[in-house]
């Protein structure tokens, strides 16, 4: 019973994890269509001032910024996923700012050519045809949009990282010295709000890395600890954590069940509701450790 109830709690505890991304998505769909409409708006009634006939249709307008936020909206989570590939580095900070440089190119050819499309699109369907104009300037003048727009969206997902964290509560080592030896630690010091309480590392379900960071993930609950993996693990091999992924380590006490596949590689199970990858790699040793 009380395992039925601790794997109820997990589901639960995942799901609500993954509610905030799905709102900030709804947000960010909204605030792009509101905006785009009131620009859409705002063009048709500067074109028919003083009883001026505009040149073009009332849909058009609609088009053109509809496109140009749906465009935008499809590209988030492709600059989310960059933006944890390249996370900001002080002592790398000319390679970081020359990659995402690089990436906002990358990311307004995409912008304008998904833009481009959903127009060409729309107005063949309206029995028009669209004319992007000279490729060189438009593009000029579409960039120094979504350059803009790429560094907006990296300050809020850094703003939402450093909000979410500190609301969900980060981890780190408990009297940590600089040039002290590395120990292996029995508990960890979570910081949430106002409030400091230990997490005991045995109780600690499994790892995940998040760039530069590794998820703790504790009875559903998630904790970042600013640390890479592969310098958390030889730390915690004593506590009975090994890698099995080279995005994932386990407490091997808390391994349920694995599942072989076809391909080589197999599922570890913590329990009914949570499985890990485990890669070829590590496959012989970690049967080894388990035994």
């Amino acid at each position: 019973m009380n395992d039925i109830s601790r794997d109820t709690k997990v589901s639960l505890f995942a799901k609500f994890d993954k509610r905030p991304r799905v709102y900030l998505l709804c947000l960010l769909a909204l605030y792009l269509l509101t905006n785009n409409i009131i620009n859409a708006s705002s063009v048709w009634m500067e074109a028919s001032r003083d009883g001026a006939v505009p040149e073009f249709s009332l849909w058009e307008p609609f088009a053109w910024e509809i496109t140009s936020a749906l465009s935008t909206f499809l590209l988030v989570p492709i600059l989310v996923w960059w933006f944890k590939l390249v996370p900001l580095s002080l002592t790398h900070f000319k390679r970081f700012l020359a990659l995402h440089l690089g990436a906002t190119l990358i990311y307004s050819a995409l912008h304008v050519g998904l833009m481009v499309l959903f127009r060409e699109l729309i107005y063949k369907v309206m029995g028009g045809n669209y004319d992007f104009g000279d490729v060189l300037s438009e593009f000029f003048y579409e960039y120094r949009k979504d350059a803009f727009g790429y560094f907006f969206f990296m300050a809020l997902y850094y703003a939402y990282r450093f909000i979410y964290s500190r609301l969900k509560g980060e981890a780190s080592f408990i009297n940590e010295q600089e040039h002290s030896k590395p120990s292996a630690p029995e508990h960890f010091l979570v910081r949430k709000l106002d409030k400091e309480f230990l997490v005991k590392v045995l109780d600690i379900d499994y790892l995940e890395s998040a760039g530069n960071y590794v998820n703790l993930y504790v009875a559903g609950r998630i904790y970042p600890l600013r640390s890479t993996l592969s310098g958390l693990i030889p730390r915690l091999a004593e506590r009975g954590f090994m890698q099995i992924h080279r995005s994932y380590a386990v407490n091997l006490n808390k391994v349920q069940s694995i599942e072989s596949l076809s391909s080589g590689d197999a599922k570890v199970y913590i329990n009914d509701s949570i499985s890990l990858p485990l890669s070829r790699r590590y496959k012989d040793k970690f049967k080894q450790q388990l035994q």
